[in-house]
């Protein structure tokens, strides 16, 4: 069953490009973005899943003082999202360049040949971009990232409930990973 495209959310930033499908860069390999599109994976998930087409997510402002986001957009749940479940998968640029200064910039897959895959959402994407990192907010994440294929066999990174349920109008939040804060600790060093 294919999902319907969904519509730009209300105040989307008008600086970025919204989109409901990855953009394929011309620095992805013929023979890596046929493995990404079509490939078998030989990722943890062994079967196929298909995903909701009604959205689990909305971006909102936060305005709360504390937030270490204040000022900016997160992610909140519309309903309770159940434990183990897909919430949305982060959809941006797909590419093969090294984009150290984006902080939208995921590793999704690596070739045997050395190609870094990754999927920015800093110019283009979807609501996952708006997911923060759980730092300051709460003692852990409730979200995490998986990289599974969606039905058509396509390659994505995507955001999962942990293993505890989410309540509806919580924030979505994820570890953004030691190596994500220690390049942004360098990059202030510097």
């Amino acid at each position: 069953m294919s999902s319907s495209p969904r519509r730009q959310p209300p105040s989307w930033p008008s600086h970025i490009q919204y989109i409901n499908a990855p953009r394929y860069h011309p620095s992805v390999p013929g023979p890596v973005r046929s493995f990404l599109i079509s490939g078998t994976n030989p990722a943890p998930q062994k079967t196929p899943i298909s995903f909701p087409s009604t959205s689990l997510v909305r971006v909102r402002f936060i305005t709360e003082p504390s937030h270490p986001a204040r000022g900016q957009n997160g992610l909140f749940a519309v309903r309770k999202i159940l434990p183990k479940s897909h919430i949305i998968d982060y959809i941006g640029e797909v590419h093969c360049q090294d984009r150290a200064g984006s902080d939208y910039d995921l590793s999704l897959f690596r070739s045997q040949d050395g190609d870094n895959v990754g999927v920015d959402a800093s110019i283009m994407g979807n609501e996952a971009r708006f997911v923060n990192d759980y730092r300051g907010i709460r003692s852990k994440p409730n979200a995490v990232f998986v990289e599974s294929r969606t039905s058509q066999g396509e390659l994505r990174m995507s955001i999962w409930s942990s293993k505890d349920p989410i309540p509806k109008g919580d924030e979505i939040l994820v570890s953004y990973g030691k190596s994500w804060w220690r390049s942004r600790i360098a990059q202030t060093d510097a």
